[in-house]
């Protein structure tokens, strides 16, 4: 059994997050939507509120799971028994910051790093990009799941 996490701060989870997610489970026996806090982002919605609304696009699909990470990737990885590390990529710059991170990885954890190349129909979709359109009153609605735009115009409206 192949266990691989998809990790990620999801501020919030967009459909590239999604579209990742259901190629994952394609690939793997079980996926973990590991959700993350980077302590260089400032993030719009809390972890709990990221683990639900990550919990709520990704419902129904078998051998999905979404849990919180806390710590280091690698350790993390280890002490829960994941084999794979699956990162998307949008771009080249995308690239150039996950290929020196998987390096990384497997130094400390010994765990393999899985690169997907993002759908091109969803590479301009980024959670930045979502919250500004959503934030200047555009249209998200093809980029995040109705519960998600749903949570973000309450959020925008305050």
């Amino acid at each position: 059994m192949i266990r691989a996490v998809f990790p990620g701060s999801f501020d919030p989870f967009t459909n590239g997050h999604l579209d990742i997610v259901k190629r994952c489970a394609n690939l793997f026996d079980e996926v973990i939507v590991g959700v993350g806090d980077n302590l260089s982002k400032k993030y719009w919605f809390s972890i709990e509120e990221r683990v639900e609304l990550a919990k709520q696009s990704t419902a129904g699909m078998p051998g999905v799971q979404v849990r919180a990470l806390d710590g280091l990737l690698a350790k993390w990885c280890v002490e829960n028994d994941v084999d794979v590390i699956v990162k998307g990529l949008r771009s080249a710059v995308d690239a150039g910051f996950e290929l020196p991170q998987a390096t990384i990885n497997r130094e400390l954890g010994d765990i393999e790093t899985v690169l997907l190349a993002t759908n091109p129909a969803l590479a301009h979709i980024s959670s930045t990009t979502v919250k500004e359109v959503a934030a200047n009153g555009g249209d998200v609605s093809s980029m995040v799941s109705a519960g998600v735009k749903e949570t973000l115009d309450i959020k925008i409206r305050g």
